[in-house]
């Protein structure tokens, strides 16, 4: 009888707890709806502030995942039939977020497992719509600032820099993961932190003396945080990759990609070998070619650069590749790093050493910046995708373009007076391969760091990427960050083929090249997935990601 009582009551109180379904006359209709939904759902997803600095405990990030399945079953309960793709997009958008969120909390965790993701202080500008891989809402972005620096903008840094040794003390509370690698990858990332606060203090002098003293201040919190990551090294004995099966659902259901880690694995390999089989026919038919000489001194550097920029941006306004607006030459050439000598090895980072040997395959990748220019000036005319995407779910469009048109214009013939440099977009593919390779690997627990950073130097000819360089000791790092990204910008690139073959095959003996840019410029910067699906009407990539 009692046994009968409580099973009463338990259903009672279940059934207490669950939600009335929302009938079809209640059901969400419009598109505006949508959009103060997305605007909404963003308030939630951003941590509590608690005293200048978000909440990431273990109660907080408890709260925050069991009340994610309330904003699902509103997402889900939108009528969206009858509306036009652009609109059913924006509410995948929504939904490839919200998964996003699922998985930070069921699988990455990275506040509980990655000592980097509490970097509160970044000096450099992501060339992508939003930084790349987890970090700490609220993060300095420095490159948000007036340079030079005016007086309201140094007292606002110097309010937020006080909030660096709290987030560090609450990071050793919340920091209970095992894993190796992130761990002694986070720690490093902490001492780097150190050095730029440190150096901008340095650049500072005497000026905005409040300042120097919170920077020095954060300098000496960032360092007390490492010395205790260092103490804890020892108990983390873990793998850092997250395995198959989740990488599989990650990529899927938050990047909304066709692929997933054995049709990566296939497809990287694949354009790896094309690259080398290219590079060494191009190395054939270069071979009586004088080999390109770098530049040897700044001023010549600043030349070579200038010119290659103005060469770049003529090419795309002349030969009709793409309409060129006031603002997208002024993007580019913005882009200049100062002359440096090598290293005691003769190297630079691998993107130097392809800039200083031709400037051209770099100006392509940089479409980078032009894409972020126009998000400004030329912003798209959904509300929903004028704001960068959470968890890097752009990563197929603004890395699969930038690596695509390296190819592109060398198709289109940039390079016909330069066919040296072909040999150099080659090895920027196959470079984007190995690491993305590399990555796959950690992911999947088939290597650890060490091992994939010395796989993926391996496959990059010319030995321009050694495994102890800095260009692949962060991009290796990285990956095992955020799982996917490493592919992205090879797989990125093939669903770029693909569209380019069904939107040209529509239009069979009408297509033009400057038309099809126009109108993939004004999607935005979202999901390759997607991109397709808008641009010519068919699911089948999206369909092919949800395994429909």
């Amino acid at each position: 009888m009692k046994k009968s009582l409580l099973f009463f009551l338990a259903i009672v109180l279940f059934g207490c707890t669950q939600q009335k379904p929302i009938e079809q006359k209640d059901r969400p209709k419009t598109y505006e709806q949508l959009t103060q939904f997305f605007f909404d759902w963003r308030k939630f997803q951003a941590p509590e502030i608690k005293d200048g600095v978000p909440d990431y405990s273990k109660v907080a990030m408890s709260k925050q995942h069991q009340d994610l399945s309330n904003w699902k079953e509103k997402l889900n309960a939108f009528d969206t039939v009858g509306w036009p793709i652009k609109h059913k997009i924006d509410w995948y958008l929504i939904w490839a977020e919200m998964n996003g969120l699922d998985f930070d909390h069921r699988v990455i965790r990275p506040w509980e497992r990655d000592p980097a993701f509490y970097v509160w202080f970044y000096t450099e500008q992501s060339d992508v719509p939003e930084r790349e891989g987890p970090n700490a809402y609220g993060a300095i972005e420095l490159h948000r600032y007036p340079n030079p620096l005016i007086d309201s903008a140094a007292a606002e840094l110097t309010q937020r820099l006080t909030k660096a040794k709290t987030i560090f003390e609450q990071a050793k509370v919340n920091l209970t993961g095992k894993a190796k690698d992130l761990w002694v990858l986070g720690t490093r990332s902490i001492r780097e932190q150190s050095g730029e606060l440190a150096s901008f203090a340095a650049k500072l002098g005497d000026n905005f003396p409040d300042l120097v003293n919170a920077l020095n201040e954060a300098k000496s919190a960032s360092d007390e945080f490492a010395i205790w990551l260092d103490s804890q090294a020892s108990t983390k004995t873990e793998k850092s990759g997250i395995g198959k099966k989740n990488y599989d659902w990650y990529t899927h259901n938050v990047h909304l990609s066709p692929y997933g880690w054995n049709e990566e694995k296939l497809l990287l390999e694949r354009e790896l070998m094309r690259s080398h089989s290219a590079l060494r026919f191009a190395e054939h038919r270069n071979r009586d070619i004088p080999k390109l000489q770098k530049p040897t001194d700044a001023a010549s550097y600043k030349k070579y650069i200038s010119d290659g920029n103005d060469e770049f941006m003529k090419f795309l306004e002349t030969d009709s590749f793409m309409t060129v607006k006031p603002y997208m030459t002024p993007a580019i050439k913005a882009i200049v790093r100062d002359y440096y000598e090598p290293d005691a090895n003769g190297l630079r980072g691998f993107f130097d050493e392809v800039d200083y040997r031709d400037p051209m395959p770099m100006r392509a990748h940089f479409f980078h910046w032009i894409d972020k220019e126009r998000e400004i000036q030329e912003p798209v005319e959904s509300p929903i995708r004028q704001v960068p995407l959470l968890y890097n779910i752009f990563d197929s469009r603004a890395e699969g373009f930038a690596t695509a048109m390296e190819e592109l214009v060398m198709n289109e013939g940039l390079l016909k007076n330069r066919p040296r440099a072909t040999e150099l977009v080659y090895i920027m593919l196959a470079q984007r391969c190995a690491r993305g390779l590399g990555g796959l690997y950690q992911n999947n627990n088939k290597m650890n760091f060490d091992e994939a950073t010395r796989y993926a130097s391996k496959w990059v000819p010319w030995g321009l990427m050694p495994a102890g360089g800095g260009t692949i000791q962060h991009e290796e790092h990285f990956y095992i960050q955020q799982p996917g990204y490493g592919s992205s910008y090879v797989t990125g690139k093939l669903d770029i083929d693909r569209l380019i073959a069904e939107y040209a095959r529509q239009r069979e003996g009408k297509f033009k090249l400057k038309s099809f840019m126009g109108e993939f410029n004004n999607v935005g910067i979202i999901p390759t997935s997607l991109v397709y699906w808008q641009m010519t009407g068919s699911r089948q990539l999206l369909d092919e990601a949800l395994g429909r």
